[in-house]
């Protein structure tokens, strides 16, 4: 009788923390159909079609931060980083078999036709700043770990919270933005949505 109760309890955990192991295959939802239905992939004015390095990593225009377009994009960029949840870390990684942190940042928004930069430093540039208060899913944020400076990121999804792949645990994970470690560690937020 205390057997199956035991067994109950470790399904239930394993089922709310989430931890579920990518194998490779693709997560659901990804990419989600709304995401394909919003205006988000269209080009910008003079913005050119190819996926190559440009100075401005995003191929379209910074919407308001009130613009609901923008909301609905960072709603659908959170369905797919949290769909990842459990792939393990990597270092360089920059697929669903391993991510690191800047790789895991880079390979969401692509799902979503948005071009950032691969590294940390680089994805800090990006877009435009916007505080802790104004944070809407979507919105990277930024922490100072192994070096001075950015030198971690993961993406907001809402209230307290953002999702990123930390070498510390090793897999792709929810984390609160409140949380002592990570709290004296924010060094900043950037909207490139």
């Amino acid at each position: 009788m205390n057997r199956p109760r035991s067994y109950a309890i470790v399904i239930a955990v394993a089922i709310l923390s989430g931890a579920c192991a990518s194998t490779g295959a693709t997560p659901r939802p990804f990419p989600t159909p709304h995401a394909k239905a919003s205006p988000s992939p269209a080009p910008a004015s003079g913005s050119a079609s190819s996926p190559a390095p440009s100075p401005s990593p995003v191929p379209r225009p910074n919407p308001p931060a009130s613009t609901p377009a923008g909301s609905a994009i960072g709603y659908s960029l959170t369905r797919t980083a949290l769909g990842l949840r459990g792939t393990p870390y990597r270092n360089g990684g920059a697929d669903p078999t391993g991510f690191d942190c800047s790789g895991f940042v880079q390979y969401v928004f692509a799902q979503h036709g948005v071009i950032v930069p691969r590294k940390v430093n680089e994805q800090y540039r990006a877009g435009h700043d916007v505080t802790a208060s104004q944070l809407e899913p979507g919105d990277l944020v930024f922490f100072t770990t192994v070096a001075p400076g950015a030198s971690h990121v993961g993406i907001a999804i809402g209230g307290d919270e953002f999702v990123h792949a930390p070498s510390s645990t090793g897999e792709v994970r929810i984390e609160r933005l409140s949380a002592p470690y990570w709290s004296t560690r924010f060094v900043g937020a950037r909207r490139v949505l």
